[in-house]
């Protein structure tokens, strides 16, 4: 049989030979002119230098769209709005993970704040991380007092001091004194679960159940000082940073994110840990920040919310996860209208994380996200979607949704009066 095929290719001559390395993907430039002896110059002409691209590197990767859709644009929500999430002030020292000390560093000036504010319709922003001890005073000073209504500060836990003797009863202590103080809830960032050891920065993991903070979260109901727990990461950060992980961009410029290996928890024994901090003080009410620390998981979170009263979620950060599944997002806001809070994880002069950038340009994202039924728009603004190729729909909520989502759900949970 290969006999046959050497002769029937020996009598199609040149020009057939050509045209069957063509079929196999293979290059013609040398075949010769039919009936000539001479080869022919490259087939190669200028369209097809133009048709092979030089390599490009992914991250250079910015395709512009082809589809021609509505574009609507919000400058302004629809009702007042209260930010539950935004990170004005940070802790000024850490190590490992870990805040450590009393002082804290601004992020912005009020007024700058208070500009975009206006702009945007914003009527609160709630600082989460307002520290510990002095700097806490200090931040609730500038920017909560100063500035009535406008800003609300929520304290830390004080974390370097979580192996001394007595802590228990020192951290129930320290809430009433930030409460007095005017701290308007606590702030428990993912240091629990992830960073947290029992020599504060070493040694083995302290758990999100340890009963030595027990005290603290009871403390909190008492007061009636709501929980902002970040608990986890999203479930791509605890899988291996390679071909078949969707956040291999995001994690290749940040890998210090991956929780994978190690001696981290997964992902579902973080989640399973913080649960049953929820069913042990049924007193306090949690927010479980980032939809409920699991946005890729919305039937989960459901159940979540079914089986503990107490826990409430918040948007922050997330909507890049919802809005594409926005079929289950707008079911989930239906069943949980009266649980779910407005919240950006806005952080002021940040660059590396576009989707936490305070600005007009991310408020009006979200904005377009809750209000519109625009599709398949940008979840952050920046060239190159950071959390994930892949773009957002809007859900389009109704009125009555939307006054709970962005004021009223909020204002409850933190006790502030009825504005006229």
């Amino acid at each position: 049989m290969d006999q046959h095929r050497r002769q029937w290719l020996s009598g199609l001559g040149g020009s057939g030979a050509a045209l069957l390395a063509a079929s196999l993907g293979a290059p013609a430039r040398n075949a010769p002119r039919l009936g000539s002896s001479q080869p022919r110059q490259s087939a190669r002409t200028d369209a097809t230098d133009a048709a092979s691209p030089a390599p490009l590197a992914l991250q250079d990767f910015q395709p512009r769209r082809m589809l021609h859709l509505p574009e609507t644009r919000l400058e302004r929500a629809r009702f007042p709005v209260i930010d539950l999430h935004t990170h004005l002030t940070f802790a000024a020292s850490s190590r490992n993970g870990v805040a450590l000390g009393e002082k804290v560093r601004d992020l912005a000036e009020p007024a700058e704040l208070l500009a975009v504010m206006n702009r945007k319709n914003l009527r609160t922003l709630v600082n989460l991380t307002g520290g510990v001890g002095t700097g806490l005073t200090e931040t609730i000073s500038k920017y909560q007092t100063a500035h009535p209504g406008r800003f609300l500060v929520f304290t830390e836990p004080w974390w370097e001091r979580s192996n001394q003797p007595g802590y228990s009863r020192f951290q129930a202590d320290e809430l009433e004194r930030a409460h007095r103080a005017g701290a308007r809830g606590l702030k428990v960032l993912k240091t629990l679960g992830l960073y947290l050891r029992e020599a504060v920065t070493t040694g083995p993991l302290v758990k999100v159940d340890d009963p030595r903070f027990d005290a603290m979260w009871e403390a909190c109901g008492s007061l009636r000082m709501p929980v902002a727990i970040h608990t986890s990461d999203p479930e791509a950060f605890f899988l291996p940073i390679d071909r078949f992980n969707e956040r291999y961009e995001e994690l290749s410029r940040h890998p210090d994110w991956s929780f994978h290996g190690r001696d981290f928890p997964s992902n579902a024994e973080l989640l399973k840990a913080r649960n049953r901090v929820f069913a042990r003080h049924p007193r306090t009410q949690f927010v479980a920040l980032h939809v409920g620390n699991d946005a890729e998981n919305l039937g989960y979170v459901a159940e979540c919310m079914d089986r503990f009263p107490n826990m409430h979620v918040e948007l922050a950060a997330r909507i890049g996860e919802l809005g594409r599944q926005p079929r289950a997002a707008r079911k989930f806001f239906d069943q949980y209208q009266d649980r779910i809070m407005f919240g950006t994880d806005a952080v002021p002069g940040g660059v590396e994380t576009p989707q936490q950038i305070f600005g007009d340009a991310l408020y009006e994202i979200y904005y377009r996200f809750l209000e519109t039924e625009d599709e398949y728009f940008d979840y952050a603004p920046a060239p190159t979607p950071p959390q994930g190729r892949w773009c957002i729909y809007g859900l389009g909520l109704p009125e009555s949704i939307l006054r709970k989502v962005y004021y009223d759900n909020a204002r409850r949970l933190l006790g502030l009066e009825v504005e006229a």
